[in-house]
């Protein structure tokens, strides 16, 4: 289909050979997506049928408008100026269905962009500018330094205090979590795609993109105070009551890369100052629990892209697919 960038080789091999990057120290670990998935459970157990991170979720619909502006720097069917329907889930990171919507943990958005002619777009986000690994094997290091051991049932803190000392990759997104409480609600906080993509437009120009959702309610966040004692569940009811009542939207920011700017490193952001273009308005009208809702099959694979716009070779990027397909396995066979 040439709506469908569905590029074989950046679906990554089992056994992928981990790459060093330039802020993080070398590491010589190959994972492979089975054992960062089986990492995973092996940290929160395995709730049947339920993904195997960013378990606790909420399914959402409406519909995004693209831009004439995104439309000069990329040929994709989002960014026809027509509206297209979208089924978007919010999220928790982390594999524990019960986890409390206080926890300073990262959100998630996810977003299926389902355009003319069979197109499909996805997009995959967090409400963190940066991410917390340079490579795959940072990211499962980390998960096995969490490992809860047997004689505690806990993680070790001395392991945890080591990877971080030893993974400097790490400390841009804790930084940031450090400083800045999670949103009061999904409905106020912005979400980034983290990864560098390329948009082509219809003269096969290429530009260098990062892109962000940037509510129009405007980002709040909990206080310390609420933090502490906000009820365990009040994220999902919180948006289905504000849309009730009207439309959530967000815009579409996208950064235009310079000559020289990271490609591969979803934990290096990008210098201030760069060209940004709003590409369009995501608009939710409706919310909803994610059990038999439009979302909960969904598997949101970072790398399925319409025409017009294509993947980086970003490590970290090009593993979600294949870790996202084995989750998504699981899941369907349970």
């Amino acid at each position: 289909m040439n709506f469908i960038n569905m590029n074989i080789k950046r679906n990554v091999a089992v056994g992928f050979l981990l790459l060093s990057s330039s802020n993080a120290m070398a590491v010589n670990v190959a994972a492979s997506p089975e054992q960062v998935v089986g990492a995973m459970e092996a940290i929160f157990g395995v709730t049947a049928g339920e993904r195997r991170n960013h378990t606790k979720g909420t399914c959402a619909v409406g519909e995004f408008v693209g831009s004439k502006a995104a439309a000069k720097v990329s040929r994709s069917v989002i960014f026809s100026g027509k509206p297209l329907p979208v089924v978007a889930r919010f999220s928790l990171a982390g594999g524990n269905p019960n986890a409390p919507d206080s926890a300073n943990s990262p959100r998630g958005m996810a977003l299926e962009f389902l355009g003319e002619n069979g197109a499909i777009q996805h997009m995959t986000m967090l409400n963190t500018p940066v991410f917390g690994a340079a490579t795959p094997g940072t990211f499962y290091e980390g998960l096995m330094a969490r490992l809860p051991d047997p004689a505690t049932g806990k993680p070790d803190p001395d392991k945890i205090k080591a990877f971080k000392e030893s993974h400097p990759d790490t400390k841009a997104q804790a930084a940031f979590m450090a400083s800045n409480n999670p949103p009061v609600s999904y409905a106020n906080s912005a979400y980034y795609g983290i990864h560098t993509f390329k948009f082509i437009n219809k003269d096969n120009v290429e530009s260098l993109v990062r892109w962000q959702f940037v509510p129009r309610d405007g980002e709040k966040r909990l206080s310390d105070a609420e933090m502490s004692s906000s009820p365990t569940n009040f994220l999902e009811q919180s948006l289905i009551k504000r849309v009730d009542k009207t439309a959530v939207q967000w815009d579409m920011v996208v950064t235009l890369g310079e000559a020289g700017d990271v490609q591969n490193d979803p934990t290096v952001a990008w210098p201030e100052g760069r060209k940004q273009i709003t590409a369009g308005t995501l608009t939710i009208s409706q919310a909803m629990p994610q059990k038999g809702a439009a979302c909960e099959g969904i598997n949101y694979d970072p790398l399925l892209l319409s025409e017009g716009i294509v993947a980086t070779d970003d490590p970290v990027l090009l593993f979600r697919s294949p870790a996202y397909a084995v989750s998504f396995s699981k899941r369907q066979s349970e």
